[in-house]
């Protein structure tokens, strides 16, 4: 092993992020609330999209959290699920790693500043897209709305550049923020069934011709895309305050926060039925202000709407802070660009890592939201079969390794999480692929084999940098004291 293999552990950072914080990271990391969801229940149906919400968590959310937590403490440093796989798979599997999920935060990072303006055109529909183009480059149509969502991308880039420790606590802001309005629709929504004496889940699917079957694949893709995200924080574990202490337990309470807060929003929402403007039928990303607006008027629309804009923004602040760290410690291990390593002299931030991924993630919020969700739940599940993969190496290969969480129940406990895991995500794909001719997933494949065939030649030029540079080998990296 060279210097390049070393990660750089970011201890003198101005501010580190604490255990609320990071609740509140690993909570937009994942979800932001209820916010978003809404299409699930057109694409699937009321009762479908319910028991998505409550077993979903179970097969897929905990289990991989449960990963997350063995390998975020035993191994908690920048870069984090970039270094699990690299130590446990190799340099070949961790550099598919990082690359990939990289590649999938293109996608993952767009949908954030779109969806801020799905609920901000709900008030002003001025800014929905393609309705004020203000030049075009081919294809490309740069309208109003792109423009928001560049201004949104730039801001939040601003406060990424000061370190994750000020993303973290600002984040516990933007979490009250979006759930207060969330639970006044809850508490609204639940009135109005209780009172009328409505049944939320009456229909099971969509429409009396979908069968269960294909209601359930149809909301799938979109229920995984809202209970993924969990490795996220991992890649800032470099400025975490004792993260071999509080990852665990900001997983567990996030996990319980953010299923509460799909679930009661959720069922609240239902009471509208079916018929109208706001009924489930319709719901598309955004239409929780429609039904805020059915339940209890304008006053009640206006404010979720604000909480979903401040949910979209804290998402993508959350996530930047987490998937700009990928270029860096690549750049750390020389298969990228001495400069992408760049660090701002006044907060030691990876400031060219920053601002260069989110002018991709401008670009790629011309793209539209449902085939950017399809892409992005591909390639985020093979980074999880990745770590899972991990796990057992390291297992096997290292089983004196600290580890200050260790998944309970022994071995038959990593069975089940690699049956469940490998089951859901190999099912998902396979609905994708029969359902909409696989071009999403087919397009994916194409990543993943370009990312393969990219490695022989950086591997390469890194030894040569290496060997040039003329470094000795040395120890693996260090992690974070407890």
């Amino acid at each position: 092993m060279t210097a390049v293999d070393r990660p750089v552990n970011r201890l003198s950072a101005p501010k580190r992020v604490r255990l609320m914080p990071l609740v509140a990271l690993i909570f937009f990391s994942v979800s932001g609330g209820a916010y978003g969801i809404e299409g699930l229940f057109s694409a699937s149906g009321p009762g479908m999209g319910i028991l998505l919400i409550v077993v979903t968590p179970l097969i897929y959310s905990i289990p991989h959290s449960l990963v997350v937590a063995e390998l975020g403490t035993a191994i908690p440093v920048e870069g984090g699920y970039y270094h699990w796989v690299k130590r446990g798979l190799g340099k070949f599997w961790g550099f598919q790693q990082g690359l990939l999920q990289w590649i999938c935060s293109f996608v993952d990072m767009a949908l954030y500043p779109v969806l801020f303006t799905s609920y901000l055109q709900s008030l002003v529909a001025a800014v929905a897209p393609g309705r004020h183009v203000l030049f075009s480059l081919g294809h490309l149509r740069f309208d109003l709305n792109w423009f928001i969502c560049l201004a949104v991308i730039v801001l939040f880039t601003l406060l990424n550049l000061l370190g994750a420790g000020w993303v973290g606590d600002s984040s516990v802001a933007f979490a009250l923020i979006c759930l207060t309005p969330m639970l006044i629709l809850t508490v609204v929504g639940l009135g109005h069934l209780l009172g009328h004496g409505i049944n939320p889940v009456s229909s099971m699917t969509s429409s009396s011709d979908q069968s269960t079957w294909k209601a359930f694949g149809a909301g799938l893709f979109i229920v995984m895309w809202n209970y993924s995200g969990w490795d996220s924080v991992s890649n800032v574990a470099g400025e975490m305050e004792n993260p071999r202490k509080h990852l665990p337990r900001a997983l567990a309470m996030a996990v319980v926060l953010i299923m509460v807060g799909y679930l009661l929003p959720s069922l609240a929402s239902l009471s509208v039925g079916s018929g109208g403007d706001a009924g489930w039928q319709t719901w598309a990303a955004g239409s929780f202000s429609h039904v805020a607006k059915a339940l209890a008027g304008p006053w009640l629309q206006v404010t979720v709407t604000v909480g979903g804009m401040f949910a979209a923004v804290a998402m993508f602040s959350a996530l930047l802070a987490a998937n700009s760290r990928l270029p860096l410690v690549l750049a750390q291990d020389g298969y990228f660009p001495s400069w992408v390593a760049k660090e701002s002299r006044r907060y030691g931030m990876p400031i060219v890592s920053i601002i260069g991924s989110s002018a991709i993630y401008a670009l790629f919020c011309l793209s539209s939201f449902t085939n950017l969700v399809i892409f992005d739940v591909f390639l985020t599940n093979l980074g999880i079969l990745l770590e899972v993969a991990a796990l057992i190496a390291l297992r096997l290969k290292e089983p004196e390794l600290e580890r200050p969480y260790r998944i309970p129940g022994g071995w038959f406990s990593v069975a089940a999480i690699v049956l469940l895991l490998s089951g859901i995500c190999s099912w998902a794909a396979w609905q994708q692929y029969s359902q909409n001719g696989g071009k999403a997933v087919l397009y994916a494949l194409a990543v993943v084999g370009g990312s393969v065939l990219l490695y022989p030649p950086l591997a390469v030029l890194r030894a040569r940098k290496a060997r040039r540079a003329g470094l000795a080998p040395v120890a693996e990296p260090t992690t974070v004291s407890s």
